[in-house]
């Protein structure tokens, strides 16, 4: 499988991707007016752990899809769609077609964990919808272009909204399920949602760079 295989020299890509780096370092180099602006004091947004509404685990998965969601959101906040359909370079994605791309992964995880598909067995309407946005590259950086910040959010929000109430249905015993077939060897649904966080992460570290270099911004 396509994607299996690139999962399997992700280790590789890493090594290889500087941009990573940024993603991670940029996580934890926030200032204390970035926090306050993101995060409520009169929320539990910055605890992570278990979450009313789910079992134990899952509800600990939740806090951090959520407080690395909140991270996502913050840099894009008044973006416009020039800014969001900005391309540094030729080989660059933009804003705006990552922020689809984040929504057409969580999808598939979804597709692939919640309905038991092997992974790439889409349906046509799911592979219409988010396989150019799952993709990346040039087909993307030709049609995901001229939405506006609020079309991007509301995709972020509805699939999101899916994962909540189907984790909600689900127990530890489920969260812990192993699949020894999975591109990365023995892998449990945990690891898998725990890399939808982790993509979340590593898009944001783009999504900063880019935003950093915004003719807007200059």
């Amino acid at each position: 499988m396509e994607h299996q295989s690139k999962i399997v020299n992700r280790r590789n890509f890493i090594k290889k991707t500087s941009v990573v780096t940024l993603g991670i370092g940029s996580m934890f180099s926030l200032s204390a007016n970035t926090v306050s602006h993101r995060f409520s004091n009169q929320d539990d947004s910055n605890i992570i752990g278990p979450k009313e509404g789910f079992s134990p685990q899952i509800g600990t998965l939740v806090s951090m899809l959520n407080w690395m969601r909140s991270v996502i959101l913050g840099p894009v906040r008044g973006m416009t769609i020039k800014d969001l359909d900005y391309l540094h370079d030729q080989n660059a994605n933009s804003i705006g077609a990552m922020l689809l791309h984040l929504a057409a992964t969580e999808r598939f995880y979804q597709i692939h964990t919640f309905e038991g598909k092997q992974w790439g067995d889409w349906s046509t309407e799911d592979q219409k919808k988010w396989g150019v946005a799952s993709g990346l590259g040039q087909r993307a950086r030709q049609l995901i272009k001229g939405n506006s910040l609020d079309f991007y959010l509301s995709q972020l929000r509805e699939i999101r909204k899916n994962t909540l109430k189907e984790l909600a249905k689900r127990d530890d015993k489920w969260l812990m399920t192993v699949d020894n077939d999975w591109g990365w060897g023995p892998t449990n649904n945990y690891c898998k949602w725990f890399h939808v966080c982790e993509h979340e992460s590593n898009h944001n570290g783009q999504i900063k760079w880019i935003r950093s270099r915004l003719p807007s911004r200059k």
